[in-house]
């Protein structure tokens, strides 16, 4: 298996740190708001690649983070006159509900910044004794000179950079280039005692603690999207490195960005999209279908056109799927073994099955993984017939749903709730929530979500509808 580096610039063979087990961090939301389509692409993507490693025979350690502490969270939580913490858990849930709907698993670990202030504060300590940070009132920053490597992986130097760019200029700072690792607190703020100051952590060194507490000193892949190169993923090497004298990261993976009909997303295009948008215009299946279409270091250009053509193509697998388990479920099929013909037709279905795989293998080429999909499908409507024998049948039936699935595609569509059960189970969960059993409102509306079904609260109750 190759991976793109951005460390190296090339495809490295993937050699594990520990045989048969894998390390990977994936930084995840701010959360102060619904996720756009944009975040969307890292997660469906890094999802695939946890999925893919599982599907291999590895067992994954998938830890992604929340960042429940941030200006914007702060920003927001003023504007509606109620705690950050009430803003980042109230977004905490709407994320998972928004990936719970794109077939998303959940992480292994799934750490709030705020609950991990105690190891910030110690690598942040650990990191002025070692003679890499200093304070100024208050103000803990990063001596980024100290750090002989810095820029390794954006491939800048640090003598053309200029302080910008997320990095505050301050007369402080004994380099322009230095960053914040621990802030004093400002009127109506939350914030944590440390030797420093009452405040709160700098952003980048959030992951730099998270990964380490869930994944250790020396993680095999760390992911984002492009943006986080620098500085984020650039500062929490020199962190990291820092603190815990090793390697940080073998294998860094950036997917790149999302485009709205050819422009970048922006409020002020008028083409900011959220995921909760969008999936309620088409099937969350599509919507992840078309972020698999292309590969993850390839511009990825949403458009409405783009995704009829991904429903169309999707539809296809579906119904090549949906006539398979019919056969199964009513031809009379023998069931006694292969004959002569399929057995040797066999062997182009195997064909089909490495195709994949070597598509995968190459640096998670999900594109050319669903071409080999889709070969395996039209196979399956020239070849299998009520002629045919019920093992062979199975046997392709069985490769094209096992396939889909490590692509997190829902090939075999589950039997449609009646409309009586699904208002027996919202009746339900209307009681849980009157009884603030939000665990069990939460586990039936993923339920309803899981098998099509999409509830929306209004002012009138509870309506629903299927994707």
């Amino acid at each position: 298996m190759k991976i793109y580096n951005t460390l190296t610039q090339k495809k490295d063979d993937f050699v594990p740190i520990e045989e048969g087990k894998v390390r990977m961090y994936v930084c995840g939301p701010t959360v102060y708001n619904y996720i756009h389509i944009g975040n969307a692409r890292p997660v469906i993507f890094f999802d695939t690649v946890r999925r893919y490693f599982e599907y291999k025979g590895y067992d994954v350690n998938y830890v992604t983070n929340f960042t429940d502490v941030d200006d914007k969270i702060i920003n927001r939580s003023n504007e509606e006159g109620v705690s950050a913490t009430e803003i980042s858990e109230r977004f905490i849930e709407e994320f998972k509900k928004d990936m719970a709907t794109l077939n998303v698993l959940e992480a292994s670990y799934h750490p709030k910044a705020t609950q991990e202030i105690d190891g910030m504060i110690e690598m942040i300590d650990t990191l002025i004794k070692k003679g890499h940070a200093y304070e100024k009132n208050g103000t803990v920053y990063f001596k980024t000179r100290s750090f002989d490597e810095y820029g390794k992986l954006s491939k800048k130097n640090i003598d053309d950079l200029e302080a910008g760019s997320r990095i505050a200029v301050s007369e402080e700072k004994e380099d322009p280039m230095d960053f914040v690792l621990w802030k004093p607190k400002k009127e109506g703020e939350p914030y944590w005692t440390s030797p420093w100051s009452d405040g709160r952590p700098g952003w980048h060194i959030e992951c730099s603690v998270m990964s380490r507490k869930y994944l250790g000193d020396q993680i095999d892949i760390h992911g984002g999207g492009e943006d986080l190169v620098f500085p984020h993923h650039e500062n929490e090497i020199a962190q990291s490195e820092a603190a815990n004298g090793k390697e940080f990261v073998k294998y860094w993976m950036h997917n790149a960005f999302l485009n709205i009909d050819n422009k970048k997303m922006s409020k002020s295009e008028g083409n900011f999209f959220t995921v909760r948008d969008i999936c309620k215009q088409y099937d969350p299946q599509v919507v992840r279908f078309l972020m698999l279409n292309a590969h993850y270091r390839s511009p990825l250009n949403f458009s409405k056109d783009l995704m009829e053509a991904a429903k169309n193509s999707l539809n296809r697998i579906l119904t090549a799927v949906g006539s398979l388990d019919y056969l199964l479920k009513n031809a009379s099929l023998d069931e006694n073994g292969f004959t002569n013909e399929e057995q040797a037709l066999l062997e182009e279905v195997k064909e089909y099955h490495a195709k994949f795989d070597s598509s995968m293998d190459d640096d998670f080429n999900t594109a050319d993984a669903i071409t080999a999909i889709f070969e395996l499908v039209r196979f399956a409507n020239s070849n299998c017939n009520s002629d045919s024998t019920k093992s062979f049948v199975k046997d392709i039936y069985d490769r094209i749903v096992k396939l889909c699935d490590v692509l997190g595609i829902k090939a075999h569509k589950e039997e449609e709730l009646l409309d009586a059960e699904i208002e027996k189970l919202i009746e339900e969960r209307q009681s849980a929530r009157k009884n603030k059993d939000f665990v069990r409102a939460d586990e039936i509306r993923n339920l309803l979500l899981d098998k099509g079904i999409i509830l929306e609260d209004t002012r009138e109750g509870v309506r629903w509808k299927r994707s």
